[in-house]
């Protein structure tokens, strides 16, 4: 609603569901006798992930937003264009408040850590963010977050119950995660049944033993975690919890290695968790995106024997789907078009597809510009790769480890043969020159000759970084119609070139 609207915008949010819903569908699922949910968090997790629509509609999940971004935006500050997103329509938290120093930032973190039960959704603490949007981009990111926000987390809540036993989860990349099973109590408004106990070095240095009254936090009003034990109840014929020594999935011997604190199955082609895992990566949006191949039906597979590995998925055929529970020709279909897509997946979300661990979305970008094929990638050492930017000691291990396995390079072989895109695109390659290496640019207005995107498009295939906001960082400011009077400003205060469309491509043709 209102007017003023940028020609485009983005806007982000997190989806809650509030605790007078959470309350009225548990009451609903505890009358059909179905299970009911943990938490509002468990809850709204898996209503995302249900395909029927009306049923996702009355579960009455509510949405807040947090954050306005965009080329063209109202305001040169966080705080005015979240007041602006409101006039507009769009929920956002009546809680939110500009603070002029840090006295007035503690005083707010006070308030609400004593009132956040007034908030109709659980919450885990308080974001703090930098208001000004050049001060923003001047500080940055590193590779997961931005240096212009940091997260206060309020002080947990906690009880006292019974540890009853120890059960041991296999994760996808092997990791194996201790889980304590505790008598139910009630924290924080939920009823906690268990409790993540991470590895071997949390359980010995509570030193913890079965039947022990242990301590439970809900750690940011989310995860649950023991933080101590009441040793004058402890029963003196208690036995100790010891970490096994061998996979609850698959009785393979587990492995710690030197400096890490998981301990691990090295199992991984035979271990059911790990092989279902891999493929849930795979098929994942930000991944191979394959539309249809959610938890359910890759354990259907798994368990019919049709997959035992990512390559498998490629190999299904229509009427073997077609006969699964739950699935029709049409649902069949469907997966068999969503795996062609996958073809067309760039080379750096295939290669993040692969699950190697510590290599997420960032690191595979970064991989895949500098390498260009999966095949120049399987023959760098780690001398070679920890010349790379960004790229440690602990990726190059992880890479080269990776690629040592023969079975992991026949998978890939394979997957190249149907399609799957381990390289760099003709568009890619053909396009990229350093033209504009070590420039930020920020673009504003419209074009006549290209769209913002086509633009953006063109900075990074010329070796050129797109920045939203101008600080004493940018290079240039490339200005098309209608550009806002307020980046006009700042760029003349700054001293920041401002340039045509016209200009920009003289830069990139000369």
């Amino acid at each position: 609603r209102g007017n003023n609207f940028p020609e485009a915008f983005e806007i982000r949010g997190e989806i809650v569901m509030p605790f007078h819903v959470f309350e009225e569908l548990n009451k609903q699922r505890e009358e059909a006798g179905e299970p009911l949910f943990a938490n509002p968090r468990n809850a709204s997790a898996g209503t995302l992930k249900l395909q029927n629509p009306s049923v996702v509609a009355s579960r009455r999940l509510d949405a807040y937003f947090y954050v306005l971004m965009g080329d063209n935006l109202p305001a040169d500050t966080h705080f005015e264009n979240l007041k602006k997103a409101k006039e507009w329509g769009f929920k956002v938290s009546d809680a939110i408040e500009l603070c002029h120093n840090l006295d007035e930032v503690f005083s707010y973190l006070r308030k609400w850590d004593a009132e956040r039960h007034k908030i109709p959704f659980a919450t885990d603490g308080v974001v703090i963010k930098v208001n000004s949007l050049a001060q923003q981009e001047e500080l940055g990111y590193t590779a997961k977050s931005p240096r212009w926000s940091v997260a206060y987390k309020f002080k947990a809540e906690s009880a006292s119950t019974i540890l009853q036993s120890v059960s041991f989860q296999v994760g996808r990349t092997g990791a194996v995660t201790p889980v304590a099973n505790l008598e139910p109590v009630l924290i924080a408004g939920t009823i906690v049944k268990r409790a993540s106990l991470h590895n071997a070095d949390i359980i010995q240095n509570l030193d913890l033993h079965l039947n022990d009254t242990v301590f439970v936090e809900k750690g940011g009003e989310i995860i649950p975690k023991i933080t101590g034990v009441d040793i004058q109840k402890r029963d003196p014929a208690a036995q100790p919890v010891t970490f096994i020594e061998h996979c609850p999935e698959c009785g393979a011997g587990l492995i710690r290695n030197e400096g890490e604190a998981a301990h691990y199955c090295p199992n991984e082609d035979n271990c059911p968790p790990q092989i279902k895992g891999k493929i849930e990566h795979f098929v994942s949006r930000k991944a191979m995106d394959i539309d249809g191949l959610g938890q359910e039906t890759i354990d259907l597979l798994f368990n019919r024997g049709l997959v035992k590995s990512v390559a498998d998925l490629y190999r299904l055929k229509k009427e073997q789907l077609a006969g699964l529970e739950r699935m029709g020709e049409k649902s069949a279909q469907r997966i068999l078009d969503g795996l062609e897509a996958s073809k067309n997946v760039p080379f750096e979300r295939a290669l993040y597809a692969l699950g190697i661990r510590f290599v997420g979305e960032t690191v595979a970008k970064k991989l895949a510009k500098e390498v260009i094929s999966i095949q120049n990638l399987i023959e760098k050492t780690k001398e070679d790769l920890i010349k790379i930017d960004e790229i440690g000691d602990r990726i190059a291990d992880s890479v080269v480890d990776y690629f040592s396995n023969d079975e992991h390079l026949k998978i890939i072989d394979f997957l190249e043969k149907q399609g799957v895109q381990f390289h760099l695109s003709e568009e890619q390659l053909t396009n990229r020159t350093e033209k504009l290496a070590g420039l930020n640019i920020v673009i504003s207005g419209t074009f006549l000759k290209f769209s913002r995107d086509e633009l953006k498009k063109l900075i990074e295939q010329n070796g050129g970084k797109n920045t939203g906001s101008i600080s004493k960082n940018t290079s240039y400011v490339l200005a098309g119609e209608n550009m806002g009077p307020s980046k006009l400003e700042r760029a003349n205060s700054l001293g920041v070139p401002v340039i045509s469309e016209d200009d920009f491509l003289k830069m990139i043709q000369d």
